[in-house]
């Protein structure tokens, strides 16, 4: 799981997931306490592009793309797979995540359409104000239209301007401010709206997801507990059991998921948990079972992309090098995005075509500064690719920004790696040993703190963490496996 992005479920951006990354599904806004149900404790920058394409001489195959690439910079937060692989960006279902009954039809711009149609009619409806910016937020994420975060800010402002205080657009508020990775903001907001309501659903998951992405792992826990308490659903479990993955319990993690489908009915609802189910279980190396669930999402839902990824990863990691690409291409074709580009590009260049993964590994850069025209944050994104595929100097001052605004173990780990490629191991070992000591089982920072280690000498320590790493998820990542296959067994030759 992430995240995310990540970090959090994203999405719940999730750590970023993620993991789960901040658009996992918001659920609706309640003005009370639920009637029922069980809490889990109870049961300018695409002409910087083709200029640069056609520097490479393939412009034609990027300036392709980069048109593909204007339309998929995502609010939510989206786990990168640099070398040391990644998670999936997590993606909610849109049915899940505007309110109220915007998406009765399941039509996000038709139902955006009859809101600006109502609001013509009706321009002093607060709560409409807050439910168009609330869908305009969504569009940006799932359509990958950036635009729309400026209208989404005055919707919100409009709403606040009629009902100051109101907890709908507080909440949306919270929501921009997450996907634009802004995660103290988010924070603030949420705050703000549930001392106005104490059940809305929606900011009780914001402010879960903004501790995550802060790293305030143990305040996240507890909101994850409030939450469950005040508004138990699909919405609060993803993030219940995201908080639990990054503390080391998986029984758990998996435990709330398999409720949290259980009880899902809806096809998004289906194909979002089902894919957090897949993507936790790839992250354990289990790729049948990984498998398993990515069938399940996508029998909801055939088009969902995160579960199309995550398909494409489990067959990269099973061996199935042609069927991962050609699921990763499918999947880039309809949103470029940095984590399955990074992932395409790494296995190009595991099977030898240099060219088209310097293909794969230019258009990440080129979402990198899109995002950034828009007003997402995209240091995380630039360390995670730029350390391995870039600009190692960019890679090591983008990591350092991140993690002076946040720290997770997922800023950790990316500060570490970038410290480690620009040959500051020493420096680079307290942070990779602080991504790894929440219990949190991620072969990607395993792999990570054993090469750190070895660098700095520890050998014992680094045979340790690559053995885990390998034991873990022996696929996680097609380069990252692949060199921390040929350190041990350079470690282990001299022993």
């Amino acid at each position: 799981m992430a995240p995310p992005t990540h970090d959090t479920p994203q999405d719940p951006a999730p750590e970023h997931g993620a993991g789960p990354d901040t658009a996992a599904p918001a659920g609706g806004d309640g003005a009370g306490p639920p009637q029922d149900g069980v809490g889990v404790k109870d049961g300018g920058r695409v002409a910087a592009l083709r200029r640069f394409a056609a520097a490479r001489r393939r412009a034609l195959h990027l300036t392709g793309c980069a048109a593909l690439l204007a339309v998929a910079v995502t609010g939510g937060s989206v786990a990168l797979g640099a070398r040391g692989g990644g998670t999936s960006p997590r993606v909610a279902p849109a049915s899940a995540a505007v309110s109220p009954g915007l998406l009765a039809s399941g039509d996000l711009a038709a139902g955006i359409t009859a809101l600006q149609s109502h609001l013509r009619a009706q321009p002093r409806d607060f709560g409409g104000w807050a439910t168009l910016g609330l869908a305009y937020v969504e569009q940006a994420r799932t359509n990958g239209d950036p635009s729309r975060y400026p209208q989404a800010e005055r919707a919100f402002e409009r709403s606040l301007a009629l009902a100051p205080g109101n907890d709908q657009a507080l909440a949306g508020r919270a929501a921009l401010a997450a996907a634009r990775h802004d995660f103290a903001g988010a924070l603030a907001h949420a705050d703000r709206a549930l001392k106005e309501n104490p059940y809305s659903e929606r900011a009780l998951c914001v402010r879960v997801d903004a501790l995550v992405e802060l790293g305030r792992y143990r305040d996240a826990a507890e909101a994850a507990d409030t939450a469950d308490d005040r508004r138990p659903g699909i919405p609060v479990f993803t993030r219940y059991a995201y908080v639990h993955e990054l503390r080391g319990d998986v029984r758990t993690a998996r435990r709330v998921l398999e409720q949290a489908l259980s009880s899902a009915s809806a096809p998004g609802d289906i194909a979002y948990v089902a894919t957090q189910l897949g993507q936790l279980a790839w992250n354990q190396g289990d790729y049948g079972t990984a498998l398993t669930h990515y069938a399940r999402a996508l029998a909801a839902d055939e088009d969902y992309v995160p579960a199309l990824e995550g398909r494409a990863r489990a067959r990269a990691a099973s061996g199935d090098r042609a069927g991962a690409i050609a699921g990763l291409k499918d999947v880039v074709a309809r949103y470029p995005l940095p984590g399955p580009l990074v992932a395409l590009g790494e296995l190009y260049e595991a099977a030898g075509d240099r060219a088209a993964a310097a293909d794969q590994y230019a258009l990440v850069d080129a979402w990198t500064s899109l995002a950034r025209a828009n007003g997402v944050d995209a240091d995380l994104d630039t360390a995670l690719a730029a350390a391995d595929h870039g600009d190692r100097a960019a890679a090591l001052r983008a990591a350092r920004a991140e993690w002076d605004r946040r720290r997770t173990v997922h800023t950790a780990d990316a500060l570490a790696w970038a410290l480690h490629v620009d040959g500051k191991d020493d420096e680079a070992l307290p942070y990779a040993r602080r991504a790894t000591s929440t219990g949190y089982r991620n072969a990607v920072f395993l792999y990570h703190r054993g090469i750190i280690e070895r660098a700095t000498g520890r050998a014992d320590d680094a045979r340790t963490h690559l053995r885990a790493a390998l034991k873990l998820n022996p696929g996680f990542a097609p380069l990252g496996a692949r060199d921390a296959r040929a350190a041990l067994r350079d470690l282990e030759a001299d022993q």
